[in-house]
């Protein structure tokens, strides 16, 4: 399915972008991946042609609007308040709020898909949450959308107001970025996501140079920002078509189950430990793919 391999790919970008931001600033990474997508999106998009319309070109720069504001406030969120509250709840959001938005445009999923979706949220939920029986000084994978970074926390987060207010924001606007896609209309090619990644990489490139996070990426890092840009292409590419040819609430939460490759290459990978709860939302997860699958 397309919704499962453009999940496969945000989770693999997410584990790679992980781990190059264990050596530069997340968004420095981000800063080369964005841009680089933006440009392969374009070639994409002569090849494959499409007539784009002004509808479908607006809703594609507001989800690159709406993508580049909620990956901005998630590392927000993630430095300053605890990542066992705010990714899960991100979470959440990014699966839950396009269920509601396409149940109240009319959709109709089977009774086992409403089942599916369900377990979908629980197990998203569950795969995102930071394992409590880590050894300290431990750094567990960061479930994010689009290669978020390594962030070091301090001693003792803690879930404020602000903290509260970002993570809010990061989790509505990830799943505002998929309801604007699924606007998008067949028949207009791969432009529209050309004006998201367009949109998306100048918010990046203006915090960046507001932030003074910027400059060259050692050489090491520049390959995997490549490989981050093109598993960013497939994911947004798989992500359009699967919306196009599948309802919003039950595309968006197969594709919301990203953490679970994100965390399953961290096992396999760098050998992380993993909570009981995380290999229960990975066993739930498996069961709503299955659920939506068959009854979609």
């Amino acid at each position: 399915m397309l919704a499962l391999t453009s999940a496969a790919a945000y989770g693999v970008s997410d584990f790679l972008g992980g781990l190059a931001s264990r050596r530069v600033a997340a968004l420095r990474v981000i800063l080369v991946s964005y841009p680089l997508s933006a440009v392969i999106v374009t070639v994409l998009a002569v090849v494959v042609g499409g007539t784009p319309s002004w509808h479908a070109m607006l809703f594609g720069a507001a989800s690159g609007l709406a993508l580049a504001l909620a990956m901005w406030w998630f590392y927000i969120a993630l430095a300053e308040g605890p990542m066992s509250v705010v990714s899960p709840m991100t979470a959440v959001l990014v699966a839950g709020i396009p269920v509601i938005v396409g149940v109240a445009l009319g959709e109709r999923p089977s009774v086992i898909s409403f089942v599916g979706v369900g377990l979908a949220i629980v197990a998203v939920l569950l795969v995102s949450r930071e394992p409590t029986d880590a050894a300290p000084g431990t750094d567990p994978a960061i479930p994010g959308m689009l290669a978020p970074g390594h962030v070091a926390l301090a001693p003792a987060p803690r879930f404020t107001r602000r903290v509260a207010w970002f993570t809010i924001g990061s989790g509505t606007f990830f799943a505002l970025a998929f309801i604007f896609v699924h606007q998008i209309e067949a028949g207009t090619g791969l432009w529209p996501l050309v004006a998201s990644r367009g949109v998306a990489s100048v918010i990046v490139i203006a915090v960046a140079v507001a932030t003074r996070q910027h400059g060259l990426l050692p050489r090491g890092i520049v390959g995997i920002a490549v490989i981050i840009a093109l598993l960013d292409v497939t994911a947004n590419v798989t992500m359009l078509y699967a919306f196009q040819g599948g309802l919003l609430s039950l595309v968006s939460v197969l594709i919301a189950l990203y953490p679970a490759v994100t965390v399953l290459l961290a096992v396999l990978v760098l050998k992380e430990r993993v909570g009981r709860l995380q290999v229960a939302g990975m066993g739930l997860a498996l069961a709503a793919i299955a659920a939506i699958a068959i009854n979609g």
